[in-house]
């Protein structure tokens, strides 16, 4: 049972095999007296979970909900999943006449005059409003940091005009990782530039889909181009910019086709330039970062 796939029919076989008189038919009306249906994977299990996941997650809610009661800026970010570029299969379905579906690839090869595009998103938690870049090279913590600066110059401070704090809710991994240098130190440049002081609460490792931004943002972006072919970058930023829900939300989105090398180290000295506030409860996933 544990190594063999068991259809009705072989299910049938193997009882016609021990002597008893029965089909494939009988066999199923067998499996669902007993309650059996057919059933696929269930992703429950989410792996290790830190000890301090819940409390954590109690952190951030108590950060964010103070930050929006005295109408300071929170933002939510992430990397959408990337994406090829090209006449390729993008899931979903989509209206058209009978018998003519879009015609795509059948290989799922990166095209090496395309590439793949790296969607990085800031969702305003008070605004119900998006920002994504589409950048078109590594998904480092300079593109991150890059990204959250587009967004608070064109949408960002026009909204808070009076902020001097930023609250940014992130994942734990990735390029806007706890433990990346770049990250901070990115970071702490566009504090001291923008006047803000900039603090950052990490989501616990493995629980990336409560990061609002996941199921706010990133969710209707994906509905929203279901069944198109990312046929090229532009594309992608229309689609992503014409995302809308009946709840307000809107999204804007710009073409990023800046080079971002990966491997930077950041030495010890550059980050002795970080004015780094540790927070007391998990310091590694809750910090402030000064502007001056």
């Amino acid at each position: 049972m544990r190594w063999s796939c068991k259809s009705l029919r072989r299910l049938a076989e193997e009882l016609q095999e021990q002597g008893h008189c029965v089909s494939h038919v009988v066999v199923g009306q067998l499996l669902k007296t007993e309650r059996f249906s057919l059933q696929g994977n269930a992703k429950v299990i989410e792996g290790n979970q830190s000890p301090d996941r819940d409390a954590q997650f109690e952190h951030i809610s108590a950060t964010v909900s103070a930050a929006l009661a005295l109408g300071k800026p929170v933002i939510s970010v992430d990397t959408k999943k990337k994406e090829l570029v090209g006449q390729f299969k993008n899931g979903g379905k989509e209206w058209h006449p009978k018998g003519d579906p879009t015609h795509v690839k059948v290989h799922d090869f990166v095209d090496p005059d395309l590439g793949r595009a790296s969607p990085y998103g800031v969702y305003d938690v008070g605004a119900d409003q998006g920002w994504v870049s589409v950048g078109t090279d590594h998904d480092t913590a300079a593109f991150a940091v890059l990204t959250v600066r587009r967004w608070w110059y064109a949408m960002g401070k026009p909204r808070y005009p009076k902020a001097r704090e930023l609250t940014i809710a992130a994942d734990g991994g990735g390029s806007n990782g706890h433990r990346v240098r770049l990250w901070k130190l990115e970071l702490s440049r566009f504090a001291r530039e923008a006047g803000l002081n900039i603090r950052v609460c990490h989501f616990p490792p493995g629980t990336s889909k409560w990061n609002k931004i996941e199921p706010r943002m990133f969710s209707y972006i994906t509905m929203n181009w279901r069944a198109q072919p990312l046929i090229s970058q532009q594309v992608i930023v229309n689609l992503i910019a014409s995302t809308k829900t009946k709840s307000g939300l809107t999204v804007r989105a710009e073409l990023d086709t800046s080079s971002y090398p990966k491997g930077i180290v950041v030495t010890d000295v550059e980050m002795a330039e970080v004015k780094l506030e540790p927070n007391k409860f998990h310091s590694d996933w809750n910090y402030r970062i000064l502007s001056g």
